[in-house]
């Protein structure tokens, strides 16, 4: 749950920041993929959601819910599969359409875990016409996107290789599936995704795992539950890193990323990029957080009975705050 942003918001900070995010496999099978109902609906109505998917009719009902909802943010779904070329190419589709890829599913090893081959094997393919995120972003007139997350069945590389131009340019923050086993033929693997994403200059921040269990076997550990197959990772911008590219250096991009790290639960990473703005650019009221940083540490008992002035980071900040704040630790 975010900590800074309901302050960052009340107080009119967030009135300077448009966050843009793209959702490449935006099927919404949870709540948890309806990106404006979480807590990115802080930035409405300064938030614009792009979602790409395979699937033209998930993509009328996402389309059509969001014009019954009436929400107070843009947000359009395309009927589109990204590539990392323009052109033809084959889509397997899966039993369980969610897990269609532009690989073949692995049938055999599949059949070896649990639930995966009824789900994952393939049902039957077609011809599709494919294009790049760099392309999409080109005929939209699309300059900027913050938070770029995909999920396509270990053609998350090849998205990632059409998106060079808008990765470069403007993307602070990529959550983005990966695929440790041969799940799909021929497939790249993490290790692949990982060093490719490293090279665009983002930093990995956590990873979450998915393992399943042999189908042939009636007993399960309780400290190892089967083997490691897939996942999602989340990789950050580290501006403060040397050499990283200057155009993300500049306040307006830094606050962005901070708050994107809080949203995504990196409190320590939002809090050392305000506490940096804050130093940095303080002297523009819209870059002082100092009064934001010690009300958010005010609201941990343990901090206040430890004293907040008596924080390392409190004396980064000191300097910046009000007199009425300062008079009230």
């Amino acid at each position: 749950m975010a900590i800074f942003l309901p302050l960052l918001k009340k107080e009119g900070y967030l009135e300077q920041v448009h966050i843009t995010i793209c959702s490449v496999g935006s099927r919404k099978l949870t709540a948890e993929d309806d990106y404006g109902s979480q807590g990115w609906s802080l930035f409405a109505p300064h938030l614009t959601i792009y979602g790409l998917d395979a699937d033209l009719e998930a993509c009328k009902q996402a389309n059509a819910d969001l014009e019954a909802r009436q929400v107070n943010w843009t947000e359009k779904h395309f009927p589109l599969v990204l590539n990392n070329t323009e052109g033809e190419a084959t889509l397997y589709v899966t039993k369980h359409p969610a897990c269609s890829s532009l690989y073949r599913p692995n049938e055999p090893f599949l059949a070896r875990f649990e639930h995966l081959f009824d789900i994952s094997s393939l049902d039957f393919t077609v011809k599709i016409e494919t294009t790049t995120l760099d392309a999409f972003c080109h005929r939209e007139g699309i300059d900027n996107i913050d938070f770029l997350q995909t999920d396509v069945q270990g053609a998350d590389l090849r998205v990632l290789q059409g998106a060079a131009q808008i990765l470069e340019r403007s993307i602070l923050a990529v959550q983005t599936e990966f695929i440790f086993s041969p799940l799909y033929v021929d497939q790249p693997l993490f290790s692949d995704l990982d060093l490719h994403i490293r090279k665009q200059g983002f930093a990995l921040f956590d990873i979450g795992q998915a393992c399943r269990c042999r189908a042939i076997s009636p007993i399960h550990s309780q400290q190892r539950p089967g083997q490691l197959l897939w996942g999602n990772a989340i990789y950050l911008r580290d501006p403060l890193q040397p050499g990283c590219n200057p155009s993300f250096q500049t306040p307006d991009r830094l606050l962005k990323l901070a708050c994107i790290a809080d949203l995504m639960n990196f409190v320590d990473y939002a809090l050392e990029l305000l506490v940096y703005l804050t130093q940095q650019y303080g002297d523009d009221p819209a870059y002082n957080f100092a009064d934001i940083v010690v009300d958010v540490l005010a609201q941990f008992p343990e901090l206040v009975e430890q004293g907040i002035d008596k924080l390392p980071v409190f004396a980064r900040i000191k300097d910046r705050l009000s007199d009425s704040r300062l008079q009230s630790i």
